[in-house]
Order: structure tokens, then sequence, then C-alpha cells
């Protein structure tokens, strides 16, 4: 550890992420925190002030635990506050770190303002509001405004601190927040609504005055390197750079180039936060949430020694590791130069062979790359190509995880020396049948941002890429599956269709057209907007669905947009036939064949089918609140006679039982239903037989979870939009009644062939809003509501994902 001499002890006690001049940015993720807090202080805002029953139940709780559990509280309260104060003063002790406390100030200052306009909007003067952040109110408030600013403080002063101190301050208000209810200074809902308000107020600093990337310095690798035991020089940043990961060159002792790359402890790429936001935008199928830091190096220096020991040219391992700090390391050598940087004339003929064969080496090891591009196709120190880089690589990788990687380096082949010369080179290693299996993966889905990015510098595409594969290996073009289009005529039989199921669900709910609009007209707008801005929420869980119905990695973005792309073409589609249709095309730009794709989009579809079916049971087997109310109550009923009428399950039920006595007496019936049974079961078989490879995701009950997971996550948020939309003409209901209302009515309107559940659904919604005791004009109106922001509007925004899709080759 000779390095370590070099460094005093004040190195080895990590207060700031980054050194003082460090570059600010500002991030997506800040984005969605003050987008997440806007949109829960809303929905709060529907029951704010409180009390509400679950939070006297907490304070009942609370009340009950021993009085030295009470002290405890109070200590947590003032410490809290203590906390925020100190880092309000610790820049002003360290050179380069004051313009921290103006950024803290303005972050109080947001979330005091904040917590003045959320109190306002609950009904609490903002004199009572600002009273309560100096000393505890005589009554509980909302918002807890001590708990917002301190919130506020230590969530803009995250990013500039060392992990340990951010956690520290994360716990100090978790505990100020239940302390802050202890003392009656705020209900629970204030209590969160305080910590919303300093989340948004911090995030929304960060984006005003942009924050810093929690990035090593120079120094501090030398340091992790000195724990590893490499005596480091010329410590210095590489050129390319990889989201969430940290590289560097350095020298050892014995002049030995190096390149290292540093999961940093620090990194606020690798928060939380932005661990899901780069897993929507760029890394893979999840999060690395369950994958440590020092996860990651160790499965990238097993999967390199491994491909080292299989034969191929890599980059050798230099030793893998984590600093006394915390920082997870992987040192290699360095290559000489990477495919990126070489000059064109000095790529030769042996040279692409060479990548050629070392990935096909990799291959035939059973392994595949997954980070295929012109960084990490580089030369060894001999000059030879070699490959780098194996943080994705997997060790038993699949056919396609293979093919994938074939495929992106024929793309990136072709960016550096043209088709001619980089299908030449296919040829003569992979062969001509090695080449036709790539051809279905020349797609964008397929290739890493990098390669993307490069593409979008040159004249030609990968359709051209294919044209030309086609015409050298003389095999047709491989068939794309078209996808119907809206068009002004469907359209217009939409409008059609939508006025007469309005004017057939006002005559069948006994109201007039003049009731419903008067109910219409009573509505809260804002509530409503609050509904349309939840809707779109409800497409996340139906893209962890989709993602759980293959094997393949999927970036969760364009999973996204295929969902809002699926509300656009449901205009004109069988919600369920757009679904399939569309997921198969999306498929198939990956690279699964169309049998393939179509079990994929059944799976999918047959797993909300299963969960719907899972809602309904457990609703109406349990003791939660379900269609009890008769269909025939109305305001001037008797009691008798209200208690005499059926409910609508009992006549849903009755109903059910008797078409199925008259199809089993009648034998033309009969027979259509036995003679059917045959026909089915062998669809069924068909069905599975083309479904080929999908069907192994059942073995992954990972899959499994995440599909139903999805499913439920997509079924519940629809419910609670439509609890606000029933809410925005001042009703309310159970939310197991909603589950179970949209629950029943989605599944029966996907059953029918007409496009979105036009008017069937709309007639459901209404039954079964009636059938809880909604009245009649309300009840239409809320089925109008909800329909309108979960099924008509959304199409704007689906016409944008799905151009979005075109653009990239999606679809």
């Amino acid at each position: 550890m000779a390095g370590r001499a070099r460094f005093g002890a004040r190195d080895l006690v990590r207060v700031w992420s980054s050194a003082p001049g460090a570059q600010r940015m500002r991030r997506p993720t800040d984005v969605l925190l003050v987008t997440a807090s806007v949109l829960l202080l809303a929905g709060l805002a529907l029951v704010a002030p409180g009390p509400t029953a679950a939070d006297s139940a907490l304070q009942n709780l609370l009340e009950a635990l021993p009085t030295v559990v009470n002290l405890l509280w109070g200590v947590a309260y003032t410490a809290l506050t203590l906390w925020a104060l100190v880092l309000l003063v610790l820049p002003l002790a360290f050179r380069g770190r004051r313009r921290l406390t103006l950024d803290l100030v303005l972050a109080a200052l947001i979330a005091l303002l904040g917590s003045v306009l959320a109190g306002a909007a609950a009904g609490t003067p903002a004199d009572e509001t600002l009273g309560s952040l100096v000393g505890v109110p005589d009554s509980p408030v909302y918002v807890a405004v001590r708990l917002a600013v301190a919130t506020a403080i230590i969530v803009t002063a995250s990013p500039h601190l060392s992990r340990p101190l951010r956690y520290w301050g994360r716990v100090l208000v978790l505990l100020g927040a239940v302390a802050a209810v202890a003392f009656e200074a705020a209900w629970p809902i204030g209590s969160l609504a305080g910590i919303l308000v300093g989340i948004g107020a911090g995030a929304l600093a960060h984006l005003l005055l942009g924050s810093p990337q929690g990035l090593l310095t120079a120094e501090q690798v030398d340091i992790g390197l000195s724990d590893l035991g490499i005596d480091a020089t010329e410590v210095a940043e590489a050129e390319d750079q990889i989201p969430g990961e940290v590289l560097w060159r350095a020298r050892t002792s014995d002049g030995e180039s190096i390149r290292v790359k540093v999961y940093g402890r620090d990194a606020w790429d690798s928060q939380f936060v932005g661990s899901i936001w780069a897993s929507l935008t760029r890394r893979g199928e999840l999060p690395s949430l369950g994958r440590g830091r020092e996860s990651l190096v160790e499965h990238e220096a097993l999967v390199t020694l491994m491909a080292q020991r299989a034969g191929v040219a890599v980059m050798p391992l230099v030793k893998a590791g984590r600093s006394d700090q915390g920082d997870a390391i992987i040192v290699t050598q360095a290559p000489h130069a990477s495919l990126r940087t070489v000059a064109e004339e000095d790529v030769t003929d042996d040279l692409l062979d060479q990548a050629w064969r070392a990935l096909l080496t990799l291959h035939e090891a059973g392994m595949a790359h997954g980070r295929i591009d012109s960084r990490h196709v580089v030369l060894g120190s001999d000059g030879r190509a070699a490959l780098a880089d194996f943080a994705d690589g997997e060790l038993n990788a699949g056919l396609s995880d293979q093919l994938i990687d074939n495929s992106r380096l024929l793309v990136t082949l072709s960016l550096k020396v043209g088709h001619e010369r980089a299908l030449a080179s296919a040829q003569r290693v992979v062969g001509d049948e090695g080449v036709v299996d790539m051809l279905p993966y020349l797609q964008p889905a397929a290739l890493g941002r990098v390669t993307r990015q490069e593409l979008d510098l040159v004249e030609w595409t990968l359709k051209d890429l294919r044209a030309a594969a086609v015409e050298l290996l003389g095999v047709p073009t491989p068939p794309l599956q078209q996808i119907r289009r809206v068009t002004a005529k469907s359209v217009a039989i939409v409008a059609i269709v939508a006025l007469m199921a309005y004017t057939l669900i006002s005559a069948f709910s006994g109201v007039d057209f003049q009731s419903v609009v008067e109910a219409l007209s009573t509505a809260n707008v804002a509530i409503l907007i609050g509904a349309l801005l939840l809707s779109p929420f409800i497409q996340a869980g139906f893209a962890f669905s989709t993602m759980g119905a293959t094997l393949r990695k999927l970036t969760y973005l364009p999973v996204l947009m295929l969902q809002y792309a699926i509300q656009f073409i449901a205009l004109c589609l069988p919600s369920t036939a757009a679904r399939l249709a569309l997921e198969v095309r999306f498929f198939e730009r990956f690279g699964v064949p169309p049998a393939s794709a179509i079990g994929m989009g059944m799976i999918d579809s047959f797993s909300g089918f299963i969960v719907q079916i899972l809602l309904i049971i457990i609703i109406l087997v349990s003791s939660l609140p379900a269609f009890t109310s008769p269909i025939l109550s109305s305001s001037d009923s008797t009691s008798s006679s209200t208690d005499s009428s059926p409910s609508l399950i009992a006549v849903v039920l009755v109903l059910a039982l008797v078409m199925l006595i008259v199809t089993l007496i009648v034998p033309k019936l009969r027979r259509r239903l036995l003679g059917g049974v045959p026909r089915i079961r062998a669809q069924i078989a068909e069905q599975r037989r083309n479904a080929g490879d999908s069907l192994l995701v059942l073995h992954h009950p990972r899959k499994i979870a995440t599909m139903a997971g999805g499913n439920l996550l997509a079924q519940v948020l629809q419910a609670i939009v439509l609890g606000v939309c029933l809410a925005a003409f001042g009703e309310s209901a159970a939310l197991s009644q909603l589950i179970l209302i949209n629950t029943a009515v989605s599944l029966f309107a996907g059953l029918m062939p007409v496009p979105g559940g036009m008017g069937v659904a709309e007639a459901g919604y209404t039954a079964g809003l009636q059938a809880i005791g909604v009245p009649a004009p309300i009840a239409v109106s809320t089925a109008i509501a909800f329909r309108l922001v979960t099924f008509y509007l959304p199409p704007l925004w689906g016409s944008v994902a799905m151009r979005w899709l075109r653009r990239h080759e999606y679809v």
C-alpha cells in the first residue's frame, strides 16, 4: 500500500460526493420527482386536511405506546431540525462549497411557499401554516411545515453528500414525520404532504440550479487503486464514458496501461431513483436495485475470466474488488485503441475477421457479450482485435442473445468500413447461413444506444443493410406484418357509434339527456383534470405485464410507448385484438418469429384475463364491499321494497343460469356448444405448437409475477381513476366496489367485437355504479368522464407514441 502514504487522514473520511468545482447537471429524475410529488399532493387534496380513518388509527396507535417511546420521538424531531441547520451551515466551513448554502435556502423557501399553497387548498389559513414552522401548533395542521422545509434541505443537499450522510438524512426524515404525528403537530396525512412538498422543492431546486453527479476525483480513484494493491500513476478520466459507470485510464508502477471502471459509492446515477430512470430509458429489462456495486464488478470479472479461459481475445483482468470507501472497482489491461478511434484505412480485412472470430469463440463457449459496439471492439497491445467490457455478458446465453451480438457486430463493422466489406467478412467467418440468421435482428431495437446514435450520422439505414445482405445471399426479405391504421372514416364511425351508445345508455338508465347535462355541469373540473393526469400511469402496469411475457431483454420506455400506441389503434380495433396485433409487430422487430410473437402476445393477454377473473372471485367471496345495493332502490322506495329487490349480482347469476339451462335443453344450441369444444381445443393446441419458445416464460416465476403484478397494478389504477371521476361529482365508493365494477366491465367489453368496447363499456360502468347506489344521472356522467380520460383522450398522446415507435423502427 505504498500509494496510501501520499494521502492524509482527511481523504479517508468522505463528506462530499464530488469535488468542489464539479460540473452540475439537470437530471430527468428530478422531473420525475417533481411530477410525482405534484400528482400525489393533488390526490391528497381530495381528503385533506384530515383526519381520515387511517389518520385516527395511527394517532391512537402512537398514543398507546409507552412514555419512553414518546421521549424518543422528541429526540427525533429535534434531530431532524438540527440536521437541517447543520446542512445549512456546513458548506460555509469548506472552500468552494458556499454556493450550496444558497441552494438550500432556495429549496427551503420553495418548500415554505408550497406548504402555504397546499394548506390553503385544504382550507388551512396561511398564518396557521407559517406559525407551525417555529412551534408546535395547538391542533394538527396541514401541511407539516417544519418537516417540509427540513426535507427540502436534506433532499437538495443529498447529491452533494456522501452516501452514509444521505442515508442518515433519509432516516431522520422518516422519524421526524412520525414524530410530528406523535406531537400532534400534524395528522399523518399532513406529515405525508410535508415529505412530498419537501421532495418536490428539493427536486425543483436541482432543476433550477443543477446538482453534481457524485463522481470520484482522480485523487480518490488513486486511493481506491491503492486499496486494491495497485500503485498507479497518471490517473485520468477516459474519453468514452457510460452512464452509471465511470472509466479512468492509468499506469501501474511497471508502466502497464490499465483501464479502471468505478461504480462510485456516492454516484447519483447508482441511487434508487437514478437506477429506476436508467432502467426505463437505457439499461435493461429491470433496474439494478437488487444488484449491489460489488456484485456488478464480480459479474463482469467472472465473465471476463471465463471468456479468457475459453480462448476469446479479451482485455485481461488485472484486479477487481471494493475500496475501503465502498467504491467498486474493476481493472483490466487498457486497449491500444477502440474500433471507434481507428481510421478506416487502418481497418484491414484480417482485423474484421479477427473480430468475428473473437465473438464466434465466445458464442461457442455458450456465452454472449451484450454490449457489442464500436467502443467494445478494441485492439490489444499486439494490434489484434479483441472484446472489452463484459458488464452485460451472459455465461449461459440463449441463441437469440448470440444472434443479437452478431447483428450488432455486423452493423458496427458496416458503420466503419461499409456494407460490402462487413458482409464479406461475416460470410468468411460465420457463413451464409449465419448471416441469414442475423437478418431478423437487423432492427434498431436490437442495437445499443451508441450504435443507434452512430446510425443517425450516416446516410444509409438498416433497411439498406438488409437489402444488401438479401441481394448478396439471394434470400427473400423477411416479411413485416402490416398494422391497420386510423382513417377519417374510422374516426367518423367512432363518433357515430359513441353518440348512439350514449343515447341508448340514457334511455336504459331512466334519465333524460338534460339530467345528464345538468350532472355533468356540476363536475369539479380540477378533480377531473387530476383523473386525466393519473390516466397515463395505467399503461405503466400493462408495460410491466408485456415485459413479463417474454424472456427477451426489453427496455421499459419502448414498451411503455407500445402501450400508449395500443390506446391509439384501439379506436378502430377491439382492445384485445389491437393489443395482440401491435405486440406481435413489436416483438418481430426484436427478431422474434411471428408464431412466437403471437404466443407472447397471447400469454400477455391471457395473464390479464386471469388477473381479472381472480379479482372478481376474491372480492365476491370475501367480506369486501361489492355489488350489494338493490337494483330497484330509489330515494322514495320504502325500506321493505328495497330489501326485497334483488342485487345486480343475483340478477347476473340468475340470467347466467337461465342461459345455461336453455342452451342444454334446446338441441340446436346444445350441439353448437358441444361441437365447438373440439374446435376450441384444436385451436389451443395449434397456438401452443406455434408459440414455441414463448411458453418457456411460464417456467420463470419472476416473469409470471411480473405479468400478474403489472396487470394487477393496471386494474387497481383504473379503479382509482374511476373513483376520482366519481368524486368529481360528489359521490364516493369503496375501492373494492370500484375494482369489481372496472374489472367486470373490462372483462366483458374486451370480449365484445366492438372497437374499445364503445357503448358496451359505458353501459356497464353506468349499471355497475347504479348497483352500488350512485344516482342514475351521476352514474351516466361518471361513466362518460371515466371513458373520456381513459379511452377517448389517450389516443392524443397515443398517436405521438405511435410516431415515436415508427421513427425508431419498433413497429
